[in-house]
């Protein structure tokens, strides 16, 4: 019988999150959102985090695929959905957001990061 790996990994969270803090530390605040995610990449990528970035989520309504499909930002160590903002506060409408995307990719945790406040802020969301 296959060992199935636990939904909730702190040490991976925590990995994703450090390499935010990095980021954040470098660059501060102010920066567009594309900044950001091109420097999380290259820090994800000197942290040895695997991921794919603007990875594609199609949506299904009853069996049938829907033209609309989401992107997320990044979806690390293949269920970590990871989505970057860069605003001076979360709104329920960026937790719905990422709560959507793990609806439809049925992925148990996300992490949603804020580069956009004077201290990074993150919120780690699981359904």
């Amino acid at each position: 019988m296959d060992m199935v790996k636990p939904f909730f990994n702190k040490k991976e969270t925590f990995n994703i999150i450090g390499a935010a803090m990095e980021v954040h530390n470098e660059l501060g605040s102010g920066f567009l959102e594309a900044v950001y995610q091109e420097a999380m990449e290259i820090e994800l990528n000197k942290r040895n985090i695997p991921h794919d970035r603007e990875k594609r989520l199609k949506i299904y309504y009853k069996g049938t695929k829907l033209k609309k499909e989401y992107v997320a930002d990044f979806i690390c160590y293949e269920n970590i959905i990871v989505e970057l903002k860069a605003l001076s506060e979360f709104t329920g409408e960026h937790q719905s957001q990422l709560l959507n995307y793990l609806t439809v990719t049925k992925k148990k945790i996300g992490l949603l990061i804020n580069f956009g406040a004077e201290s990074l802020e993150y919120k780690r969301m699981v359904k």
